[in-house]
C-alpha cells in the first residue's frame, strides 16, 4: 500500500504553476469588515430605483465578520497540459495570518503561510520553498494586488475599490452590474452583484493590449451565522495563448474555532524565485 501511495505522489506532478495558482487563490482570505452605513435590504429582485451609492454600501456591509475560520476546500486546476484536483485545509486568524496545507492520500504536499506583508511556502516533492512579498501576485494577475484585494475574490467581495461617485449601475438579468464611468484603455473591468445578499455574482477584468482576461464566477452562497460565504468559485484566466481554469469548492467552514498554525521550512530545501 505504501508503494502505491508513493507512485501516485510521483504521478501527481505538483509543479510550480499549480503552487502559484494555490497562492493566487488563497493568497489572502481575510476581509476588512465595513459595517456602519446602511444600504438596501436584500431581495430576490433587483430594485430599479437603487442608487449606485446604496448598492456599494450594501456590498461593503456584506463583508464577512469573523475572528477565526477553518475550512476544507477542494481545488481543481486545469490547463492545456494537465487536470489536477487537491484538497486543502485552510485556517485563518482575521487580519493576522492565513495557513494552508495541501495534501494527497493523507501525505502533506505543501504548506503555505501568509501574513499581510509576506507569503511563504514549501513543497515536499521537489524539496523547494518560497519566501517573499506580494509582487509576484501582481505580475501573475497583471495588476497591482495586495492582501485585501486578493482575498476579497475568495469571499465574494469586489477586488476593486468601489465608489458611488465614479461608478454607474444598471440591472442585467436581475443582477446589479457596476461599471466605472471612465475605463482605462488597457484596464477594463466590471462586476455584477446578487440583489439577495449583495455578494459578487461575477467579476471581469480585461487587458486587451496584453491579451489577458480574468473572469470570476460564483455559485450559490451559504449563510453561516449572519454572513454569506461562497460555496463554489470558478476562475477562468487567459494570458495570450495560455488558458487556465480553477474551480474551488468549500466543503466545510467553521467559524471562531480554536486553531493553530504550525509552519517551519525544512532544513536543506532549495529556495526558488518566480
Amino acid at each position: 500500500m505504501l508503494l502505491n501511495m508513493r507512485n501516485e505522489l510521483r504521478q501527481f506532478s505538483f509543479n510550480r504553476g499549480f503552487i502559484r495558482t494555490i497562492l493566487v487563490l488563497f493568497g489572502v482570505l481575510l476581509l476588512t469588515s465595513c459595517r456602519g452605513a446602511k444600504g438596501i435590504s436584500g431581495a430576490a429582485t433587483a430594485d430599479k430605483n437603487a442608487t449606485v451609492k446604496k448598492i456599494v454600501i450594501s456590498h461593503e456591509a456584506a463583508s464577512p465578520n469573523f475572528n477565526t475560520l477553518a475550512a476544507r476546500v477542494q481545488v481543481v486546476y486545469e490547463n492545456a497540459d494537465r487536470l489536477q484536483s487537491i484538497t486543502t485545509s485552510v485556517r485563518m486568524e482575521k487580519d493576522k495570518i492565513i495557513w494552508i496545507k495541501a495534501s494527497l492520500l493523507g501525505i502533506t504536499l505543501a504548506k503555505i503561510l501568509i501574513t499581510p506583508d509576506r507569503v511563504s511556502y514549501y513543497e515536499t516533492i521537489g524539496n523547494t520553498y518560497f519566501d517573499g512579498d506580494f509582487v509576484f501576485l501582481s505580475e501573475l494577475l497583471g495588476t497591482e494586488i495586495d492582501f485585501q484585494k486578493a482575498q476579497a475574490m475568495l469571499l465574494g467581495q469586489s477586488i476593486f475599490t468601489l465608489d458611488g461617485d465614479t461608478y454607474t449601475s444598471e440591472i442585467v438579468q436581475n443582477k446589479y452590474k457596476l461599471l466605472p464611468k471612465t475605463q482605462a484603455q488597457n484596464f477594463i473591468h466590471s462586476l455584477q452583484l446578487d440583489p439577495l445578499h449583495f455578494k459578487v455574482y461575477s467579476e471581469l477584468l480585461s487587458q486587451p493590449s496584453e491579451n489577458r482576461l480574468l473572469s470570476v464566477n460564483y455559485g450559490p452562497y451559504d449563510k453561516i451565522g449572519e454572513d454569506w460565504y461562497p460555496s463554489e468559485i470558478q476562475i477562468d484566466a487567459t494570458d495570450k495563448e495560455e488558458k487556465t481554469k480553477i474551480k474551488i469548492n468549500y466543503k466545510k467552514i467553521d467559524l471562531n474555532v480554536s486553531i493553530s498554525f504550525p509552519f517551519t521550512i525544512p532544513r536543506g530545501y532549495l529556495e526558488i524565485e518566480f
